[in-house]
């Protein structure tokens, strides 16, 4: 299950990557802004959901 102390991070890339975008297109393009943007929302809260529930997987590991 080593892959699951990585795979979180590919969502911070994922999200900086659409706030790029967003940061990019803001004015050319209202509409793909707003959506890169609740992308970059969507990716750090996954980020974040994942680092947790890593830390809650490892803490059961280690009990048992």
């Amino acid at each position: 299950m080593k892959y699951l102390k990585f795979s979180q991070y590919i969502y911070i890339i994922a999200g900086v990557f659409f706030l790029y975008d967003c940061i990019m297109t803001w004015n050319e393009d209202r509409s793909q802004a707003y959506l890169s943007l609740f992308l970059f929302a969507l990716a750090i809260f996954m980020f974040f959901f994942r680092r947790r529930f890593h830390k809650k997987y490892e803490d059961r590991n280690n009990k048992q």
